[in-house]
């Protein structure tokens, strides 16, 4: 694969810039890669290529476009183990992990979009008038480091099925699964300028995608920070914007008369720990009831060493490193805090300077209060903050009691945790061990952001409305 080129009008082409950002290994910190800095000289170029095949390609039938779809999962799927070796390399993830979650997964996702898309109500007759929906025109996506084949998934495969052209700019931490998706809708045989790659840095890339003329829509995943100056930006000219950003969930655990709570920490340390935490839909907040503290504190130090740190290729580990030394370091600065504010060290701690890789061991505080600031803010590293509550009304109050509202989840009595999931301030809530459901909507309430991702809610973000009034002779 050549990194070195980007994906413009159905070419691989130099980026007008000559310039190239290096993509770091965060096991070894090695060099490996190197991917073109992209300019607003190359959105423009991409831009143009998108505007021009957008008539062709909205008026197709979906049918055709559902056809050319399943071709590019036919070949998505034969890149398996190009795509598990590059994104170990390029963030760190280990093995097992990666080939579940950051690759298989996304099959799944593309085969639910393909299934759904004809489901789509894209016609709505009324009484007086017919409601169309149609695509949006062309659609600017801005994708995070943490699942970098996912999170461009989630946008880029519902985007084309409804009609619209893309210009993907993803993380120039983890660009080059990306690279992978390119040749796979090339080889697939969607026409030029429906998918364009532009890599590069997001205040320079993402800014030009956000301000440029010919672009319809900006779709965003990251900072919630990130987010709101994309937002602006993009508003400036009245585009529509799609946002997922980031999130302090809660995990209540009700009580239990045995006392044994090995399944619900199991599942909310797959959440927080599994991708060394980097998941915007964490479980990072745990609430326990205060009279089983001492009891569900014990478990957790048993159970997280069952979470082990290490070299990301051997397929026996579970937690790699984080994804660079920026990340790094600010993981440990709220470790620092966490400890500064009063909160109990129950297992893990500052990791030493990174001689070789950004390891960080799996981190539970206890004795944590809400308004602490390592409850507060998203760390987006294996951190969890342990608090207790006194009864339900007290744990929907802390749960809610935080700028975000992305995900949550309660284990319990199913009765009882549906009754609580309804109160809590969250686009998704998760009862018990239920599994995700890939035709669900998912986004956020509050800071965490505007808009639906996933199923048919997620591809009409990606359509506006047109009204005829049609009743007349």
């Amino acid at each position: 694969m050549d990194f070195e080129k980007l994906y413009i009008d159905g070419q691989w082409i130099p980026g007008a810039s000559g310039q190239f950002i290096e993509v770091e290994n965060p096991a070894t910190g090695e060099m490996f890669a190197k991917v073109p800095r992209g300019n607003a000289e190359d959105v423009d170029r991409a831009a143009r290529a998108a505007r021009r095949a957008l008539p062709a390609w909205s008026a197709l039938p979906l049918a055709e476009r559902i056809s050319l779809m399943e071709k590019f999962l036919t070949i998505f799927k034969s890149q398996e183990e190009d795509l598990i070796h590059i994104t170990i390399k390029e963030l760190g993830s280990p093995y097992a992990f990666t080939k579940a979650s950051q690759v298989e997964y996304q099959y799944v996702r593309t085969r639910s979009y393909i299934d759904l898309s004809p489901k789509v109500p894209l016609v709505e007759k009324m009484e007086y008038s017919t409601t169309y929906r149609e695509p949006v025109g062309v659609i600017g996506c801005i994708t995070p480091w943490n699942y970098p084949l996912g999170q461009v998934i989630q946008k880029i495969v519902p985007a084309l099925l409804m009609g619209n052209t893309v210009i993907l700019k993803p993380s120039q931490h983890t660009p080059l699964s990306s690279y992978y998706l390119a040749e796979a809708f090339e080889k697939a045989g969607f026409p030029k300028g429906v998918f364009n790659l532009v890599t590069g840095r997001g205040g320079e890339v993402g800014n030009a995608l956000s301000s440029h003329p010919l672009v319809d829509m900006i779709s965003f995943t990251g900072s919630t920070s990130g987010g709101i100056a994309v937002g602006k930006k993009a508003l400036e000219s009245v585009k529509h914007i799609s946002l997922e950003l980031g999130g302090k969930s809660p995990y209540i655990i009700l009580p239990s008369e045995n006392h044994d709570y090995a399944e619900p920490i199991h599942l909310c340390f797959n959440s927080i720990f599994l991708n060394s935490g980097q998941t915007c839909t964490a479980f990072s907040r745990l609430l326990i009831p205060e009279e089983e503290k001492g009891i569900i504190e014990k478990q957790l130090v048993e159970i997280a060493k069952e979470y082990t740190v290490g070299d990301p290729t051997d397929h026996t580990v579970k937690l790699g490193p984080v994804s660079s030394r920026q990340q790094f370091e600010k993981i440990s600065d709220y470790i620092q805090k966490g400890m500064d504010e009063g909160a109990h060290l129950l297992t893990g701690g500052l990791p030493g300077s990174p001689s070789k890789g950004y390891y960080i061991r799996p981190t539970i505080f206890t004795d944590v209060k809400n308004d602490m600031t390592i409850a507060q803010d998203e760390i987006f590293g294996p951190v969890l903050c342990v608090i207790t509550y006194k009864d339900e009304e007290d744990a929907v109050s802390i749960a809610n009691d935080v700028r975000y509202g992305l995900n949550a989840g309660v284990y319990g009595p199913k009765e009882k945790a549906i009754a609580i999931a309804h109160r809590i301030q969250a686009g998704n809530v998760y009862i018990n061990a239920s599994p995700r459901d890939t035709a669900a909507p998912f986004g956020g309430y509050k800071e965490s952001g505007i808009g639906r991702e996933g199923g048919i809610y997620g591809m009409l973000e990606f359509t506006q409305q047109k009204a005829l009034f049609d009743t007349g002779k």
